[in-house]
């Protein structure tokens, strides 16, 4: 189920006292979305792979709000055991998880699918969809024992990236929408929320690989959706439960 873009009003302290992990932290939609979440009061969990983009996002987020916890993690390599330890350590230094936003992406660029690597798709495959899915497994004991809890997968305009040459990124976030509605059905009675945020065209590296040349102006810079990020994670997103939410900035 899709639901179009209404005007989002974030209340004041709106994650106060929450503890947020956000996959792909230093990225486009990522890096906004940390920076708005500790705004809005959270203690952000920063999980990326390269550790000098995490420093740098680390920085920026203890700027506005709770000091963040950074976790240097790649989602190539890491293994169920690796997500089960990243839990087992936020329980530890912070005592429990409210929200687990999903930005972290894998794109190389469009390729008619004859000539794809097929390393390429399975890299693809494994890190918009296969680690997500290890990572909400690892996450969800934890998140069960919130009195409410919110999952969110960021997708990409899922008409758009059915289109060709997008190969196993494009059928990656068919499967993430797939998996909304799967989890959402599944923890429908819990105290876990499952949505889906869809923002309209960004300006990302993600959008670039895509569009060398990229005239669209249309783009935004991904500051705009930060706060659709943040009423997901909210008491608010409860209306959008079980709802890709496509929004336009």
């Amino acid at each position: 189920m899709s639901a179009a873009a209404t005007p989002i009003a974030i209340a004041a302290a709106a994650l106060a006292d929450r503890v947020v992990l956000i996959a792909g932290a230093y990225g486009g939609l990522g890096a906004a979305a940390a920076k708005a979440c500790a705004r809005a009061g959270a203690t952000v969990v920063l999980l990326g792979r390269k550790v000098p983009k995490l420093n740098r996002i680390y920085d920026a987020v203890a700027k506005e709000g709770p000091e963040p916890l950074l976790y240097p993690l790649d989602l190539e390599g890491a293994s169920p055991g690796d997500y089960a330890e990243l839990a087992a350590r936020i329980e530890s230094e912070l005592g429990h998880l409210d929200g687990l936003l999903h930005c972290a992406a894998e794109f190389r660029g469009l390729t008619p699918f004859e000539h794809a690597d097929p390393a390429a798709i399975a890299r693809a495959l494994h890190v918009n969809v296969t680690a997500p899915c290890w990572l909400t497994q690892a996450c969800l004991p934890l998140l069960a024992r919130a009195q409410d809890a919110a999952v969110v997968f960021a997708l990409d305009d899922i008409a758009r990236v059915g289109q060709a040459y997008w190969g196993g990124y494009g059928l990656a976030q068919h499967a993430r929408a797939g998996l909304v509605a799967m989890l959402h059905a599944e923890l429908a009675n819990s105290s876990v929320r499952v949505s889906g945020l869809q923002p309209g065209p960004m300006r990302t590296a993600l959008r670039a690989a895509a569009y060398a040349e990229d005239g669209d102006r249309d783009a935004r810079d991904p500051a705009d959706y930060a706060d659709a990020c943040v009423a997901l994670l909210s008491a608010a997103g409860a209306e959008r439960r079980g709802q890709v939410w496509t929004v336009r900035a």
